[in-house]
C-alpha cells in the first residue's frame, strides 16, 4: 500500500513538473512575442517620425533626420538579408561577425544623430553635420557592401543549382525519347538474278517436292501485356 502511494505522489509531481516547464515555456515565447512586436511598433514609429522631419523641417535638422533613416534603413535591410542566407550558407559566418561589429558602430552613430535632433543650437548642428555624415555614408557603404555581396552568391548558387538541373533534365528527356534516335539506313537489295539462273530455279523448284515456308526472322512477335491496373483486383467471391 505504501508502494503504490509513494508511485502516485511521484507520478503526480512528475505531471506537475512538466506543468510547470510547459507554463514557462509559453510565458517565455508569448514574452519574447511581445518585446518583438513592441520592437517592430517603435521602429515604426520612429521611421513615420524621421520621414515626416525629412519632409517638415528643411535644412541642417532635415538633413540629420534624413540621415538617421537612410542609416536605420541600410542597417536593417543587411541585417536581415544576412540572417536569411547565413542558415543555409555557413560561409557567411564571418560576414556575420563583421555586421555585428558594424551595428556597434551604427547604433553609436545613430544615437549621436538622435541627440543632435533635439539639438536647439542650430549653429551646433551645422558645425557636427560634415563629420556625421562622412561616417554614416561610410557605415552605410559597409553594409550595403556586405549585403550585395551576400545578395549576389545567394543569385550565383541558384543559378548554378539551375543550370545543373537543366542539364539533368535535358538528359532524362531524351532517355526517355529514346525512339527518337536514327535507326540503321536498310541495306541494300541484292542485284537481280540472270535469265537463266531464273529459269533453273524455277525448273528445280518444279521436280523438287513443296516444303513449308520458313517462319520470318525479321524479329519476335510483340506481345500485347495489360497495364497494371490502378485499383486494387478483388478476389473472386466464394460460391461455396
Amino acid at each position: 500500500m505504501e508502494a503504490a502511494v509513494v508511485i502516485i505522489a511521484l507520478i503526480f509531481a512528475i505531471f506537475v513538473a512538466l506543468g510547470v516547464f510547459a507554463t514557462v515555456k509559453t510565458v517565455r515565447a508569448v514574452k519574447r512575442g511581445v518585446d518583438r512586436t513592441v520592437t517592430q511598433a517603435r521602429r515604426t514609429v520612429e521611421d513615420t517620425r524621421l520621414k515626416a522631419r525629412t519632409y517638415a523641417q528643411p535644412g541642417a535638422a532635415g538633413e540629420v533626420a534624413q540621415l538617421r533613416l537612410s542609416l536605420r534603413t541600410s542597417m536593417r535591410a543587411t541585417q536581415e538579408a544576412l540572417r536569411v542566407a547565413a542558415p543555409e550558407d555557413p560561409s557567411l559566418s564571418e560576414a556575420l561577425s563583421l555586421f555585428q561589429r558594424l551595428s556597434a558602430h551604427g547604433h553609436e552613430l545613430d544615437e549621436e544623430l538622435r541627440r543632435l535632433e533635439g539639438e536647439p543650437d542650430r549653429t551646433r548642428i551645422a558645425a557636427c553635420l560634415p563629420g556625421l555624415r562622412e561616417r554614416t555614408e561610410r557605415v552605410r557603404d559597409s553594409a550595403d557592401s556586405l549585403r550585395f555581396a551576400a545578395q549576389d552568391r545567394a543569385r550565383r548558387f541558384a543559378e548554378d543549382d539551375l543550370d545543373a538541373l537543366s542539364g539533368q533534365i535535358r538528359m532524362e528527356a531524351g532517355a526517355l525519347r529514346h525512339w527518337t534516335t536514327e535507326e540503321p539506313a536498310p541495306a541494300p537489295a541484292p542485284p537481280a538474278p540472270a535469265p537463266s539462273a531464273e529459269r533453273g530455279e524455277e525448273s528445280e523448284a518444279a521436280a523438287s517436292p513443296e516444303r513449308p515456308a520458313r517462319p520470318s526472322i525479321t524479329g519476335r512477335p510483340s506481345r500485347q501485356q495489360p497495364a497494371p491496373s490502378w485499383q486494387k483486383t478483388r478476389r473472386p467471391e466464394s460460391t461455396t
